[in-house]
This record gives C-alpha cells, structure tokens and sequence, in this order.
C-alpha cells in the first residue's frame, strides 16, 4: 500500500504543478473545478450513506449524487459569471465576493473542528440530514475552489508566476504536514488524537508534521518566494493545523457514513476527497492568513 501511494505521489504532484504553473487562467479554473466536482460526486454518498440498504435507495444514491454536485457546478459557474478571473483582484483587492466566500469558509472550518472534538455526539443533528450533510459539502468545497482561484490570480499582472508560488507554498505545508505526521507518528505515536474519529492519528504524528510542514517551507520559502519570518511562522502554524482539521472532518463524515474511502480513483489513496481533504480547509484559511498578513 505504501509504495503505491508513492507511486500515485510521483506521478500525481508533478502534474499538479505543472497544472498550477503552466495553464492559463481559465485552463486552471476549469482545472479545479473539475477535482472539486469530482470531490462533489464523492461527497454525495456521505449524503446518501443512509439510503443504501436496498436496490430502489441505491437508484436514489445515484440521484442524490448527481444533483448534489450539478449544485456545486451551478454555484462554481455562478463565480465565474459575476466575478471573470481577470476581476478576482482589483487594484490589490480581493473582489468582495471572494473575500465573503473565504470568511464563510473559516466559520465552516471553525465550526467543522468543534463538530469533530465532540464527535460522535454532534453528529446527533446532523447525521441523518441530507440538507445539513449536502450544505457541509457546499462550505467545504466551494471556499477550496474560491481559495485556490484567489491565490493564483493574486499579483498576475506584474508577476505571473507569484499566486503558483504560493500555491506551491500551501502544497509544501501540506505534503510536508503529511508526511512528516505518518513517518512520525508510525515511530513514536503513542497518544492518539482522536480515536473516535481517526484511530491512526497520534499526538506525536501531529508534533512531527508542524516541525516537518515548517523545515520544508522554511527551505522552500529562502528559494522561491521570500515571506518575511513572522507571517510565515504563522501561515505554517495555522496552514498545518487546518490541514489536520480538514483531514479529520472528511474522516468523521465517511465514519458517520460507514465508508472506508471516499473513492477509489487514485491508488493507494482512494478518492479525490481523500487526496484534497487537508487542501480543503488549508486553502481558504492560508489564503485568509495571508491577506490579513502579507498583502
């Protein structure tokens, strides 16, 4: 399992990058829209988790699924149409909307990490609403696309390669986080985190990747993209933390829907949710940080 992860890994991460770098605007928001309608169409079975015991609710899984992520293509375009990606940034402003959009997206996340510290008791009201579990899927994908558009687009006009850095900034912390917490907490994990909600992840696995999401950046950023120390400290701190958060979530509404992973389009690493499940909540909150921070 591990060395088809890695496998996956190698192949995939040089196309995304390549897809951040070298895709002009309009490729690249179509890009991410695709991986968050795919992330739209595994998110519809934790809405129809409780209707498939029979043939007929199956046939309704389907359904459920279908409309669920025409939802998310329907609001995608909508931010398209009102705000065309040449307008995202005006004058070194975040166009209104978008900066709505991230806000709502922090409260989602801020909301989403007490339902998980009280999981399973808050899944009480929620776990079998198929309103609730599709309005989650909106907050959680919907900022991630938002994010990932806003960070590339910013400063394109005098330096069309500084939002890729920064998107590559988010993938250091994360990837960073990633790895360090599984290499770690398989060595030395003792304290579990939250067994309830995901057995594996340890104390220590966490420790291990804000110290390893803060070397690779801390290397990464002396090469590519220059954030003064403070800011970055921050932006890491909170970056890793949200990608934690954002890992855990997902984990919570599989476990609340009995499903194992989210798909099985990558291998070794099952669906698209469970690949971009950290980036979900890391991108919309490091794109905020930012802002307030740096910009």
């Amino acid at each position: 399992m591990l060395k088809q992860r890695i496998l996956t890994a190698i192949i995939l991460a040089p196309l995304a990058l390549a897809g951040v770098f070298f895709l002009p605007m309009a490729w690249y928001a179509i890009l991410v829209g695709a991986v968050s309608l795919i992330g739209a169409w595994e998110w519809g079975a934790f809405i129809a988790a409780k209707n498939t015991d029979t043939p007929e609710q199956v046939k309704d899984n389907g359904i459920i699924r279908a409309v669920f992520t025409f939802s998310i293509a329907l609001l995608l375009i909508s931010f398209v149409v009102v705000v065309p990606v040449d307008q995202i940034w005006q004058q070194g402003q975040l166009h209104p909307l978008y900066l709505a959009a991230l806000l709502i997206g922090a409260v989602w996340w801020l909301a989403s990490m007490v339902m998980v510290l009280c999981y399973p008791k808050s899944e009480g009201f929620w776990s079998q609403s198929e309103f609730y579990k599709g309005f989650f899927g909106q907050l959680t994908l919907i900022p991630f696309w938002v994010g990932m558009m806003a960070t590339r687009t910013y400063g394109y006009e005098n330096d069309p390669l500084l939002g890729g850095f920064l998107i590559l900034a988010i993938f250091v912390i994360v990837w960073g986080a990633d790895v360090g917490a599984y290499f770690v907490g398989r060595q030395f994990g003792r304290h579990k985190l939250m067994p309830k909600v995901s057995p594996g992840k340890t104390l220590e696995g966490v420790a291990g990747g804000v110290i390893t999401a803060l070397i690779a950046t801390l290397i990464a950023n002396h090469y590519f993209y220059q954030i003064e120390m403070t800011p970055l400290l921050i932006l890491v701190v909170i970056t890793t933390i949200a990608s934690v958060f954002g890992d855990l979530s997902e984990s919570m509404f599989k476990r609340s829907a009995k499903i194992k992973d989210s798909g099985n389009i990558l291998p070794g690493h099952g669906g698209i949710l469970d690949r971009i499940d950290s980036l979900t909540a890391a991108v919309p909150l490091f794109t905020l940080v930012y802002l307030l921070l740096v910009v």
